[in-house]
């Protein structure tokens, strides 16, 4: 429940200051959950998301320092274009004042940027691009709970240091999979360990195989799988049915 402890207690702080206080609209602290309703995220985010906020704000007696709570949710299915819109319309029309969750990097980056636009607050917790706080960083935005430069941070450093320090990417062509590969690269190269190279696999791939054959062919000791959901899924137990040991489940 750490996610929307931090979203209300944030609310509290915005109120509890005279010129945030003047931004929140119609004397209502409304938050939109932001998410991925039905497609590969929706078990680890999506409608749990929303519950979870609703019920956060029901721990808060639904108000804020005498300001009622209101949370609505939507789906961005995945698509910037859809999230781009829900974003606009909610802080346009729908006087909501801080956008929270937004699985998927590409429709976090959008949103990112029309809330800045429109000045408002976006809380990151679902997306995990570390350009969300570099070339698109934002004073509107905090990103927070997990990202890409911790990942690769973290699983690079110790498998280097304990000599599996030649690596070989097969990577889910989004945003969320190239901007891994690159952080985790880098930390690899920085420790001291070689990228043998990469592969790009197509968003939803049943089928590793083909990937597979070229990581297991390049003799690097780490087959880094810089992806998640169902993609990853599928790679780890293809691995597996292949006999690879060194897998990097990030």
């Amino acid at each position: 429940m750490r996610k929307p402890f931090a979203v209300f207690g944030f609310a509290a702080a915005i109120v509890g200051s005279t010129p945030a206080g003047a931004q929140i609209s119609n004397d209502i602290v409304k938050i939109g959950v932001l998410s991925d309703m039905s497609s590969l995220y929706s078990d680890s985010t999506g409608p749990g998301s929303l519950i979870a906020a609703q019920m956060a704000a029901a721990d808060f007696n639904g108000n804020v320092k005498a300001k009622p709570i209101e949370v609505i949710g939507a789906d961005h299915q995945n698509k910037p274009d859809v999230g781009s819109s829900i974003a606009r319309e909610w802080y346009d029309t729908g006087k909501v004042d801080v956008i929270v969750d937004v699985p998927t990097s590409s429709v976090a980056l959008a949103v990112q940027q029309i809330t800045r636009d429109k000045n408002h607050v976006f809380l990151m917790s679902g997306t995990a691009s570390s350009d969300l706080t570099g070339p698109a960083c934002s004073p509107n935005g905090i990103h927070w709970t997990y990202d890409t430069y911790a990942l690769g941070k973290v699983a690079g450093n110790a498998m280097v240091a304990r000599g599996e320090d030649t690596w070989f990417f097969i990577t889910v062509d989004y945003v969320f999979g190239h901007t891994l590969e690159r952080d985790t690269a880098s930390v690899v190269t920085a420790a001291g360990g070689k990228v043998f190279g990469a592969v790009r696999a197509p968003i939803n791939t049943q089928d590793f195989s083909s990937f597979l054959l070229k990581a297991q062919a390049s003799q690097a000791k780490v087959i880094g799988l810089a992806n998640t959901g169902s993609d990853m899924q599928n790679a780890i137990k293809q691995a597996s049915e292949f006999g690879l040991q060194k897998v990097d489940r990030n």
